[in-house]
């Protein structure tokens, strides 16, 4: 079966090595917790996938998800990997909570030499808007 992947903004980071080092931050014993709402209808499909996170409108990498749990407050964690993994950049809208990404738009993982990880955000969505990235 295929993996399936979500997308999380992440709020008030300022690009991807911000987001790695909150990540370092809040991570224990090799594994972040994400607080959630809401327990994804297809959480079997999750398994496996990543969560992938949105820094000004862009895709910048992700972890993997061990697992989801349910906490005392009657909330879900999404249990991932503390490892961040970039990705090459790809344009996506900010949204609020998690969406789904199936595994056909799954983004490739690393730089892949074409210099997009390097631009600043702004520039980036100046770019993205223009539809050049």
């Amino acid at each position: 079966m295929p993996n399936l992947h979500l997308t999380k903004v992440a709020f008030g980071c300022r690009d991807a090595q911000s987001l790695a080092a909150r990540i370092a931050a809040r991570s224990s014993g090799g594994e972040l917790r994400v607080a959630t709402r809401m327990r994804p209808r297809r959480a079997d499909e999750l398994v496996g996938g990543n969560l992938y996170w949105i820094v000004k409108h862009r895709l910048v990498g992700g972890n993997e998800i061990l697992r989801l749990e349910d906490r005392t407050d009657g909330r879900i964690d999404i249990v991932c990997s503390a490892e961040f993994v970039p990705v090459t950049p790809a344009h996506r809208r900010a949204h609020q909570g998690w969406r789904y990404l199936s595994e056909e738009n799954e983004p490739t993982a690393g730089d892949d030499g074409s210099g997009l990880t390097g631009l600043p955000p702004r520039l980036y969505g100046r770019l993205a808007a223009l539809a050049l990235v």
